[in-house]
């Protein structure tokens, strides 16, 4: 007989307005209907209204360089969402395992096992397709799987050094460099993490009278930057590069049943 699989956990942030409650709720729906297994799934926020009550809900953690690092993820060229590292500690949640922090700018599109099985002990994230291209070091942030007890140096180091933490290019990359020095960066497999705009959008001007695609082997589509969800639901972006028609295969996995049927 086979052993059970362990408890999984997924971890999210929800922080100021750019995302309704509705992006946690599509996450955990997205997150029940392909998991194989039993799963905790923790939100930080600072606002709890409107999210689904099996959502574990946490106020985001309480950390020394607070302001240092909202004025990192608020202004200049080297935007990023720092406040992913303040969760890579088991903290109040009480975090343990493999956890797999996830954007909320991502829709679940195939199953998540693997994500938690694959390279046991190690932090995985998608290739990034950008550094991927320019041949060097990187993984993308929007899934990232680590354990709190491994890998909590991904927390330690940049409270310890907040300047030259902040000195790398967004988040991602200072992760990505992080677990590169410590022997524990490893990519999730080709095709299981996909970008909208890259992977799905057809190449231009064929964008405009052709159906975005979902890759065979896609496990997490992500909307980094634009189109977002809403937009590749109807087909419509400012801009004309990720223009498309819509995109029928989002409408079954991202909206709830109640929304099929007036959606365009």
């Amino acid at each position: 007989m086979a052993s059970a699989k362990k408890q999984a956990t997924i971890v999210c942030i929800k922080w100021g307005n750019k995302f309704p409650a509705y992006y946690v709720n599509r996450l955990y729906a997205g997150a029940k209907r392909f998991l194989d297994r039993p799963f905790r799934f923790v939100c930080y926020t600072e606002d709890r209204t409107d999210i689904r009550p099996e959502v574990e809900l946490f106020d985001l953690p309480t950390v020394p360089f607070e302001d240092r690092m909202v004025e990192a993820m608020t202004t200049g060229k080297r935007r990023g969402a720092w406040r992913k590292v303040t969760i890579m500690q088991s903290g109040e949640a009480k975090l343990s395992g493999p956890c797999l922090i996830m954007d909320l700018d991502v829709v679940v599109t195939g199953p998540l096992g693997p994500l938690f099985d694959h390279a046991p002990g190690k932090i995985c994230m998608g290739r990034d397709w950008l550094e991927r291209r320019r041949r060097r070091i990187g993984g993308h942030g929007s899934v990232c799987r680590f354990d709190p007890k491994l890998h909590r140096y991904l927390y330690d180091d940049f409270a310890n050094d907040i300047e030259t933490s902040l000195a790398w290019k967004g988040e991602q990359k200072y992760t990505s460099m992080t677990a590169h020095n410590h022997s524990d960066l490893e990519y999730f497999p080709d095709g299981w993490i996909c970008s909208y705009k890259r992977q799905a959008i057809p190449y231009f001007p064929t964008n405009f009278f052709k159906v975005p695609v979902l890759p065979d082997d896609c496990r997490v589509m992500c909307f980094h930057g634009t189109p977002k969800m809403e937009e590749a639901l109807v087909g419509d972006c400012t801009k004309l590069r990720y223009r498309t028609k819509p995109a029928p295969w989002l409408r079954d996995l991202w909206l709830d049943e109640n929304e099929k049927d007036w959606m365009p």
